[in-house]
């Protein structure tokens, strides 16, 4: 197998089955009684059947075994999987106007934290990620619950979620985040994996005011692409990375063809490796959008062989990265940052 035979230009990947993913996706169209759906908008999308096929899934199955049927499939591809051995699968709230109430129309996709939980828990490898959007009414409750079903963190994507971090509304939300220690997965940059998206909400500069008030924040992607107030999103997180010590960020999407060269310029800042935890946004981990070829000028024509030839998009995915030389640290900071938690 890969991780035995191969060593990516001599350094060996040194990490075995001991990664947690922390940023793996699920969706779902209702059947099963999940309670996930995708909106009128969404479904129509030209997106919608190339995320059911990265998702290995048809919607014939989803009828035919409920939508649950995603987690038994990510379980037995995380199993097989030589380096990875769990992941942290997202629940995902919807748009909440400004009455506090779920806009069932704006909400692009949405999957209940109950359903998460509950499917989770039935597979060793699979570990539950909540999702509350604060602006509901009942948010403070619904953290609490999510603690006791075991939530290992909070995930949000404020542009399609109509979250703004910075406002000092949301203040009593992450005190009681800060309290119950519940780390903040949030996406930052542009948005494009969606219909529609409110891109300024994802600036990485909103995220001072829960820093400020003791939440532990990890930005997804690590702020690459898109711009805010003229400035590249990226640029404006890096000094933030080393200011906040309660500030990480996660690797997820960074090898994707819309991402070229981030993370090779992300590894070479000072500081900000030892700050990088690993996810992958699986399920966006297919070809055309993700290959070794795309990142040649990184890696050598050796490695790009041998990354291509692996079937497991976990062992993949992580190969690909250890190629650019993200070191075996950043691959095990999940597991140390949520224990912690």
């Amino acid at each position: 197998m890969f991780f035995r035979d191969y060593k990516i230009d001599g350094l060996n990947p040194g990490v075995g089955k001991s990664i947690i993913d922390i940023h793996v996706h699920v969706a779902g169209l209702g059947y099963g009684d999940s309670g996930s759906f995708v909106n009128e908008q969404m479904r129509n999308n030209i997106r919608f059947p190339f995320y059911l096929w990265s998702m290995d899934v048809t919607e014939e199955e989803l009828i035919e075994h409920g939508d649950r049927i995603l987690f038994k499939k990510l379980s037995d591809k995380i199993a097989r999987s030589e380096t990875v051995k769990k992941a942290v699968i997202l629940a995902m709230d919807g748009f909440v106007d400004h009455n506090g109430v779920l806009n069932k129309q704006e909400t692009q996709i949405y999957v209940p934290n109950e359903y998460v939980a509950k499917e989770s828990a039935q597979y060793e490898n699979l570990l539950f990620g909540a999702s509350i959007n604060p602006n509901r009414k009942d948010a403070l409750q619904r953290l609490r619950e999510a603690k006791k079903k075991g939530a290992l963190l909070v995930k949000w994507i404020p542009s399609i979620m109509n979250i703004d971090p910075a406002s000092p509304k949301l203040i009593p939300f992450y005190q009681l985040m800060a309290e119950l220690k519940i780390p903040l997965l949030t996406h930052t940059g542009m948005e494009k994996s969606f219909a529609n998206a409110r891109d300024e909400l994802a600036d990485p500069m909103r995220l001072k005011l829960p820093l400020e008030q003791g939440v532990t924040v990890i930005a997804a992607h690590i702020a690459t692409t898109g711009k805010s107030e003229g400035e590249d999103n990226f640029t404006r997180i890096l000094p933030m990375i080393k200011e906040y010590p309660n500030l990480y960020v996660d690797v997820s999407s960074l090898t994707q063809i819309n991402k070229l060269n981030y993370l090779a310029q992300a590894l070479e800042e000072e500081g900000i490796s030892e700050k990088m935890i690993y996810g992958t946004d699986w399920p966006l981990q297919f070809f055309p959008l993700i290959s070794p070829w795309y990142h040649i000028n990184h890696i050598s024509l050796k490695d790009a062989f041998h990354i291509g030839g692996i079937k497991n998009q976990w062992d993949r995915d992580v190969a690909l990265k250890k190629a650019f030389g993200v070191p075996d640290e950043v691959f095990l900071r999940t597991e140390v940052l949520l224990k912690q938690h």
